[in-house]
């Protein structure tokens, strides 16, 4: 692969339900300051590259309701559509049908409004250098292991917290998504590694939290309200 010429795409994974949120509407189509939070995370995307390829994962019972907030938010950019899985797995598995070769795919979480364009461009690059690149963090907190006999604390500079996009070379992502599905399967950079492909870390913001519960949803509010902190 040409990484400098290779297409950029964008899978977006929008399979998440609204039980935590103790809401009937899906987390990705909750408003979040005056649109969907799935619109927001879109944006960041064609920011990054006003060119990218959309591809969207979404639940099928989710799909009139995207084509009614296309329609209410006057959303006219291209799109792929995907049928989303039973698990993420198999939701990126349907998306990837829409990509093809000498691309350069991004899965994000389609609740992750807040990726800063410099993490994605970042990871796009490193990806483009080494084949596959994942925004992480290091933890603020202390961290302990839970274990049969006990539970104890572990060294806290040997981890780190995994953001998404999880950016790939399309030679790679398809390769490791012929696998069969493995529930130890817990993010894209899962599938490709047991695939037997090294993984780049690069660094993420902080902003980047997965909305998952009405406090994220204030946090969200918060850091959009003050844009300065989410460069």
């Amino acid at each position: 692969m040409n990484a400098e010429n290779a297409i950029k795409t964008a899978i977006i994974v929008a399979g998440g339900m609204g039980r935590r949120m103790q809401s009937p509407v899906p987390k990705q189509f909750l408003m979040l300051a005056g649109k969907p939070v799935i619109f927001h995370t879109i944006e960041k995307f064609l920011q990054f590259d006003a060119s990218i390829k959309l591809i969207i994962a979404l639940p099928e019972d989710s799909m009139p309701t995207w084509e009614t907030l296309c329609r209410q938010m006057n959303f006219t950019t291209p799109a792929h559509i995907a049928r989303g899985g039973e698990t993420r797995f198999h939701s990126v598995l349907s998306a990837l049908a829409f990509a093809g070769n000498n691309e350069l795919i991004a899965v994000h979480d389609a609740v992750r409004p807040l990726v800063s364009v410099e993490t994605i461009k970042r990871t796009f690059e490193a990806a483009g250098n080494s084949g596959a690149a994942i925004p992480v963090l290091p933890p603020a907190d202390s961290l302990r292991r839970v274990a049969p006999d006990g539970n104890y604390p572990v060294n806290r500079s040997e981890y780190v917290i995994v953001q998404t996009p999880q950016v790939f070379r399309s030679e790679i992502l398809f390769k490791a998504y012929r696998q069969n599905y493995d529930p130890s399967f817990t993010d894209d950079a899962s599938v490709v590694q047991k695939a037997g492909f090294p993984i780049s870390l690069v660094e993420g913001n902080p902003e980047n939290i997965k909305i998952t519960s009405p406090a994220d949803l204030k946090m969200a509010e918060f850091f959009l309200q003050n844009p300065k902190n989410n460069q």
